[in-house]
């Protein structure tokens, strides 16, 4: 690809954050002096193209778990709720050559303008910027994989090219997927060939491209199972260079500093603050672990309270649960989460839009999982600064029992798929055990066991084995879903592509339009590029999403 690029502007170290009750934005600070591509500091470019990619991960990880009930969703009609400017920044990170972040006063740069950068800086230079490259391009073409899925469709054959093209026409979805899988490829020959990591700030694996490799090969994986493609699937599997282990998790590390900049992990900073959390939780996510005695609920949750007014036989209370006084509506017959979760689990229902209650030190906070919050003791206390593990959690992006859980869906025998299920449990709950030992005043007896564990692994397995057709799949699902938390991008694209789990809840409102297929296009490039019209609905699927059209699909909305 051809690209122009005249100024480049460099940018600083920042992670700080833009909190809302609904987004998190990381806040890409940079310099207003701009410099000429070869002048500018690599270093810093590739820590700009990290910084951006985290952010968006943030924002297509909260997205799709709110549309498949791992978190909360506020609104009860999915067009209003997600309007044309729910992916703008999104967008810019990609792609603009300057814009700026909310709150920010000096502009950013995308990640396609500085990676052209980075291959100026090094054709000019004597020192090898090939690690750099391949870093930013394979943050890139996963960023493309994921604009194509959330929108449908994306720019690739204009893009980064403004003098040529200022309006570039969007590109076939099959042909972004197609370029960006190209790009994986550059970036796999550059790490494999020779390569330089002196002053390099790699974010995620400290300058071992051997990591880098099996992100590749997990990020075609992923592409794979979007499409149905198992024969290169299984030919990635065969081969073994992938993140099969959690030692090789692809995640952001967050820290503990408050201030200048905030690096702490964004649910943490909105839920753990002086007037209470700020957060609803998913009543859907909490009721299924509750019910199944799963052993991470009391890594992802952590109670203010031991009860829920209207829920297991608590008293209701209008000012902080307002529906606790309400009968549900008939198509909420037989799902017990309307309004709240027993034992103090206390969060909301798929597009709940009452006001907000003065309920902050009774709602369920995020845990010691992945938000480095609190570990659920049974201590009942309010939430607050610096408690619990003081932010230093993970954005987890591929994570090992994810891939298992990619390799049960798409295995031919159910003995095998029921091996993987055990497999991606196992992994994911070592792994979520693991932040433990972030809140330093837990009370760890309230821990599962070793035999806990491996009793609910016993009886999931065990149920997979036993049900058939739909319940078989709902139970992978489910499992699959529950993962997932804190990382939920992939759960948009199974819920697209599978139908299941079936036994999501529904939203508040009866007939809440057509569950979003595809999003609608950012509204700043609407309205910027004359050669796009905004959708006018979002039941434009993905090229991948071969499935009936809404409503009819899927089957719980």
């Amino acid at each position: 690809m051809k690209k122009i690029i005249k100024y480049i502007t460099v940018v600083l170290i920042a992670t700080g954050f833009l909190n809302s009750c609904e987004t998190t934005d990381l806040d890409l600070r940079i310099s207003p002096n701009d410099l000429a591509a070869n002048q500018a500091d690599p270093n810093l470019v590739l820590n700009s193209i990290q910084l951006a990619y985290v952010s968006n991960q943030v924002v297509f990880s909260s997205r799709a778990a709110e549309l498949t009930r791992i978190d909360y969703m506020s609104g009860r009609n999915y067009f209003n709720r997600y309007p044309g400017q729910t992916l703008n920044t999104v967008w810019a990170r990609v792609y603009s050559s300057e814009f700026n972040t909310i709150g920010s006063t000096a502009p950013d740069v995308g990640m396609w303008t500085n990676i052209e950068a980075l291959k100026q800086i090094n054709e000019a230079s004597d020192i090898n910027y090939a690690y750099h490259i391949a870093l930013g391009q394979t943050l890139l073409a996963h960023s493309l994989i994921q604009l194509t899925d959330f929108i449908g469709t994306a720019v690739f054959s204009q893009a980064g090219n403004p003098d040529e093209f200022p309006a570039p026409l969007l590109d076939s979805g099959q042909d972004v997927y197609a370029g960006a899988l190209g790009i994986l490829n550059e970036a796999e020959a550059l790490f494999n060939g020779p390569t330089q990591t002196t002053g390099v700030n790699d974010f995620f694996y400290a300058g071992d491209k051997s990591k880098w490799l099996k992100v590749i090969n997990t990020i075609r994986l992923q592409a794979y199972a979007n499409t149905g493609n198992t024969a290169a699937f299984n030919a990635i599997i065969a081969g073994g260079n992938y993140i099969a282990a959690s030692a090789d998790d692809f995640q952001y590390q967050f820290g503990t500093r408050q201030l200048q900049p905030d690096t702490r992990h964004p649910s943490y900073a909105s839920d753990y603050t002086p007037s209470g959390a700020d957060i609803h939780k998913s009543n859907w996510l909490m009721e299924q672990m509750l019910n199944n005695n799963d052993p991470r609920i009391r890594y992802y949750f952590y109670r203010q309270t031991d009860e829920t007014p209207g829920s297991g036989g608590a008293d209701p209370n209008e000012e902080r649960l307002a529906c606790s006084f309400d009968v549900p509506p008939p198509h909420y017959d037989g799902i017990d989460h309307y309004c709240g979760v027993p034992n103090g689990y206390w969060g909301r229902a798929h597009g709940n839009d009452q006001g907000i209650p003065p309920d902050n030190f009774f709602r369920t906070a995020f845990g010691v999982y992945p938000a480095a919050g609190r570990f659920d003791d049974d201590s009942f206390g309010n939430v607050g600064l610096g408690e619990g593990g003081g932010g230093a959690g993970i954005q987890p992006i591929f994570l090992a029992s994810q891939v298992d859980f990619w390799r049960a869906e798409l295995a031919t025998s159910d003995a095998e798929k029921a091996q993987l299920l055990e497999s991606a449990l196992v992994k994911s709950i070592a792994k979520v055990q693991s932040f433990g030992s972030l809140d330093g005043n837990a009370d760890t007896s309230f821990a599962p066991t070793a035999a806990e564990v491996t009793a609910f692994i016993d009886a999931q397995v065990a149920a997979y084995s036993a049900a058939s057709g739909a319940a078989k799949q709902n139970i992978l699902a489910e499992q699959y879903f529950v993962s997932l938390y804190g990382g939920a991008t992939d759960a948009y694209n199974y819920y697209r592509r599978t139908g299941f789990p079936t036994t999501l809840s529904p939203n508040w409102e009866a007939n809440p339009g057509p569950f979003p297929r595809t999003f609608l296009f950012p509204q700043n490039e609407v309205i910027t590029n004359p050669n796009l019209e905004q959708k006018e609905t979002m039941a434009q699927q993905v090229f991948w999403d071969t499935n009936p059209a809404g409503p009819a699909f899927p089957a719980a909305n």
